[in-house]
């Protein structure tokens, strides 16, 4: 990736913390790199070097400034948004597929050969896939020793280290010290929910407009799955080693996390997930100034700026929200819904109050199990079983359900980060009764398509109505270019006018 020099530096000199994880900041005479908004003073421009990413600057024998912590810096909003081959890459690396699959298992998803992957990433990210994923594990056991009581050589597997020797190499080499001084010099206990408990930050490039994220959230909230209460979202995660719960609270500069995990092992992933599910790696600055440019919008935008576009933790999940939400209402959805939920696996006695036969829940769930009372959604498996056992839903609609499942469930539909967005949504779009808005929405928030539109959708035709756009679906989508390559940025937006 070419960085230039001279942008780069007057980020760096200006303390500009909209460009912390775009790249790192190397300084040759000191030993360390950086974040760009990194407080201490700017080093001398005969001393600096530029980084597309933290592994290359450990490859270059650099280690992370203690002060500014750059393996805490948000994740490059690229990674997120690029649907070529190493936007899918980084999005499985941090989601540990390295760490479980390792390289071979990584590139058999990309359909790549190993030696062509590691071409690609060197060229972009100036480090393989081995080199990132040790960057990403070095983070993971920072993580864990100075938030958790667990002994060392526990922290060094928990984080995908293959010895203790391995974990010890690792962790003086990024943070120059070892595992036992960096404990000591935080003086930090392990966190009062107990074992398997980790509380922590998750940085995101301001603004954030954290209302609106919960609002969207809460509305949509199930049962037994999630809730929104006090300001905080909760709810129960799947992951590859385990279950988990996970609490999120966003405060000034910050999300407080705290997570409660069966296996250590799904630290890494659990974060990514959460990261991903509050889209915390976006460029607010850069789509709120595109959107801002239509008179329209930029009112709202001004009043609300940073408006996040909530993604899922569950690719099938979503798919599974989208189908049932066709053509009713999201109060109705949520009532099938927890039918299937029920269905798939009872849940314990209902605490929350129903409303003319419809759960009320904007602020409440369900009790399930003893990690906070959440569970994840079901599996393709499960629904699967329930879809042909049968429960309450039209026949069609149940017919489609099943059909997605199946393909999630034999591996012939990929809805995770790390899938093909152009595939994904041409199998789901072969599948019966998906149309454009099912598929559309699924590639908006399963995939994290950033520039999607739905103009059939009656909150957008709603919500374009109350700014003054034009009402006819073919008319608007034709006006929502104007909004391109953030136009699901302008579906939030617009759904929130309605």
């Amino acid at each position: 990736m070419e960085l230039d020099f001279e942008r780069c530096y007057r980020a760096v000199d200006s303390r500009d913390q909209r460009f912390d994880g775009w790249f790192y900041t190397g300084v040759t005479s000191t030993g360390i790199y950086c974040r760009p908004s990194c407080p201490a003073m700017t080093p001398k421009r005969q001393n600096v070097r530029f980084f597309p990413s933290a592994a290359a600057a450990q490859g270059a024998g650099l280690r992370a400034c203690r002060r500014c912590r750059p393996d805490a810096a948000p994740g490059s909003p690229q990674w997120d948004v690029r649907a070529d081959v190493v936007g899918r890459a980084m999005r499985l690396i941090a989601d540990g597929v390295v760490d479980r699959d390792g390289v071979p298992g990584l590139a058999a998803r990309l359909g790549y050969t190993e030696r062509h992957l590691h071409r690609m990433l060197r060229a972009e990210l100036g480090a393989g896939p081995l080199a990132l994923a040790r960057a990403q594990r070095a983070q993971t056991a920072r993580i864990l020793i100075e938030t958790t009581g667990l002994g060392l050589a526990e922290v060094a597997f928990a984080a995908g280290f293959g010895s203790v020797r391995q974990f010890n190499d690792t962790v003086r080499e990024v943070y120059g010290a070892t595992p036992s001084e960096l404990r000591i010099a935080r003086g930090r206990r392990a966190a009062a929910g107990g074992a398997g408990t980790i509380t922590l930050r998750l940085a995101y490039r301001p603004p954030l407009h954290a209302t609106a994220l919960l609002d969207f959230l809460a509305l949509r909230a199930l049962p037994g799955v999630e809730e929104v209460r006090d300001g905080t979202y909760r709810r129960g995660l799947r992951l590859p080693h385990g279950a988990g719960t996970v609490a999120l609270t966003p405060v000034d500069g910050h999300v407080a996390a705290t997570l409660r995990l069966a296996d250590m092992r799904d630290l890494a992933p659990a974060v990514a997930r959460c990261r991903r599910l509050l889209d915390l790696d976006a460029d607010p600055i850069a789509i709120d100034t595109t959107l801002a440019q239509d008179p329209t919008l930029a009112p709202a935008v001004q009043t609300e700026p940073g408006v996040r576009l909530p993604h899922a933790v569950d690719g099938f999940e979503m798919a599974i929200r989208a189908i049932t939400t066709q053509q009713i209402s999201l109060q109705s959805a949520r009532t099938t819904l927890t039918h299937l939920l029920s269905a798939a696996a009872p849940l314990d006695p209902p605490v929350d109050h129903e409303v003319g036969g419809e759960v009320d829940l904007p602020n409440h769930g369900q009790p399930h199990d003893q990690r906070g009372g959440l569970r994840a959604f079901p599996t393709a498996e499960e629904v699967l079983g329930v879809a042909e056992r049968g429960f309450r839903m039209p026949g069609a609609r149940r017919e489609t359900i099943r059909a997605v499942a199946r393909a999630v469930a034999d591996g012939d539909l990929d809805l995770e980060p790390g899938g093909d967005r152009e595939e994904a949504v041409r199998r789901l779009s072969a599948l019966p009764g998906i149309g454009p808005w099912t598929a559309g929405y699924v590639a908006m928030r399963a995939l994290g398509d950033p520039d999607v539109f739905l103009p059939t959708d009656l909150g957008v035709r709603r919500g374009a109505a109350a700014l003054g756009h034009p009402g006819d679906p073919k008319t608007l989508d034709a006006y929502a270019d104007r909004w391109r390559p953030w136009r699901s940025y302008a579906v939030i937006r617009l759904w929130r006018a309605a």
